[in-house]
C-alpha cells in the first residue's frame, strides 16, 4: 500500500468493516515503536475535542438558559 502525496492511504473494506468504519468515523493513530496503530475513536472523541476547543470562547454574555430561549421564538 503506498503513501498518497497528502499522506493518505486507504483502509481496505475488510478492516472498515470489521471495526465498523463508515465515511464520517474519526480515528486516533497511536504510535507504538516503528509501528502504527489506528483505533476507531469514541464516538464523542471529536465533539469533546471541539468543545473544549470553543470553551469560554462565548462573546454574548448571555446564558445558556437565555441563548435555547432565543432559539425557541
Amino acid at each position: 500500500m503506498r503513501v498518497g502525496e497528502k499522506g493518505q492511504v486507504t483502509i481496505p473494506i475488510e478492516f472498515r468493516d470489521a471495526l465498523g468504519l463508515f465515511p464520517g468515523s474519526t480515528v486516533e493513530f497511536e504510535r507504538r515503536g516503528s509501528e502504527l496503530v489506528i483505533h476507531k475513536a469514541s464516538s464523542n472523541a471529536r465533539g469533546e475535542v471541539l468543545v473544549e476547543r470553543l470553551r469560554g470562547r462565548s462573546t454574548s454574555g448571555m446564558t445558556t438558559e437565555e441563548l435555547m430561549a432565543l432559539t425557541r421564538e
